[in-house]
């Protein structure tokens, strides 16, 4: 039997909204939106693919470090997103992930310093893998949160398995690159995606991605990964802000030196290569004391490291949180 452990900032039950409200009112206004929203919708185009028309992944084991607080109802997880490769828009990648993004064939690259590289299909990567499930909250730097059942594996046995060589100081990702697929790789003009210089990268110090925290991610709900979700592999990072749980991974690097990551790039005053959520550093346009968790209406506090500090404070010792944000 799994034995959750309990911390002070775990939500109580008594603060958090019953489904069934919020439900009815997010469904109201869902299908408000998609009727406005129809004719917009391109011919082949498919809506989220349903629940019931993902592969099961399996019976698998939970884990100590997940969370008891509320999930956030699949149809909230899978509709609201940030995934710049199909827009920026919030329900972008539930309209067009579904009917562009293959999961199949896919492979992932791995390079750089370390002793086990080359392209692996898909499941040469996830072979002698076992999956399990992780409750982790996740906190956006828009100031929304979820907590979200993910299906995956450490990254610290991806690691190992690779063979990193004493030179490997940080790893960086890569989202595949593909504009056939990726409407958004192909922008142009003076809009804000034809400024990101694709594909996305992101990264993680070494210490920081073999934590025990950290996870790839295959699957949601004991299903595989929705499209819209980054499928068919993501990285999980759950005490840093969203975005830097990277989606859609065809590239893992080794490196020496920090790698040059979207964001940091695009905005280095606003978005730090560390992007530890943090309550008492704010980014420069808002708040980030509080948070609105998706599905409900009142703020919450926002916890430091949202809520990991027991598990990853010590990987900080010593550093200026606000220098290194």
């Amino acid at each position: 039997m799994l034995i959750k452990r309990r911390r002070a900032s775990d939500v109580r039950p008594s603060e958090i909204t019953p489904e069934s409200l919020y439900r009815d009112r997010r469904r109201f206004l869902r299908t408000s939106a998609l009727a406005a929203a129809g004719t917009l919708l391109a011919p082949g185009w498919s809506m989220a693919k349903p629940m019931e028309a993902l592969e099961p992944l399996g019976e698998m084991p939970g884990s100590d470090f997940s969370t008891d607080e509320a999930l956030t109802p699949y149809e909230e997880v899978t509709t609201y997103n940030n995934f710049y490769e199909f827009g920026s828009s919030k329900d972008d990648p539930m309209r067009l992930a579904p009917g562009r993004l293959e999961h199949r064939p896919w492979t992932v690259t791995v390079s750089g310093e370390a002793g086990n590289t080359g392209e692996f299909g898909f499941e040469d990567f996830m072979r002698g893998l076992t999956l399990e499930e992780r409750i982790y909250r996740l906190r956006c730097v828009e100031g929304w949160s979820m907590v979200i059942p993910w299906n995956g594996v450490p990254l610290a046995e991806v690691i190992r398995h690779a063979q990193p060589t004493s030179r490997a100081k940080y790893v960086k990702f890569s989202t595949k690159y593909d504009p056939q697929v990726f409407p958004a790789q192909r922008a142009r003009g003076m809009s804000f995606l034809a400024s990101i210089d694709w594909p996305y990268t992101e990264g993680l110090r070494m210490d920081e991605a073999m934590n025990p925290l950290t996870l790839l991610a295959v699957g949601l709900y004991g299903k595989e990964l929705p499209s819209q979700n980054g499928a068919p592999i993501r990285l999980v990072v759950p005490w840093k802000y969203g975005f830097k749980s990277i989606k859609s991974i065809a590239h893992i690097h080794f490196q020496e030196t920090e790698p040059e990551t979207t964001w940091n790039l695009l905005a280095p005053n606003e978005y730090g290569f560390y992007a530890n959520v943090n309550p008492n550093v704010n980014h420069p346009r808002w708040s980030q004391a509080r948070e609105r968790r998706i599905g409900e209406f009142f703020k919450q506090d926002t916890l430091m490291f949202n809520g990991y500090q027991e598990e990853v404070a010590d990987l900080y010792a010593g550093m200026d949180l606000r220098k290194y944000y």
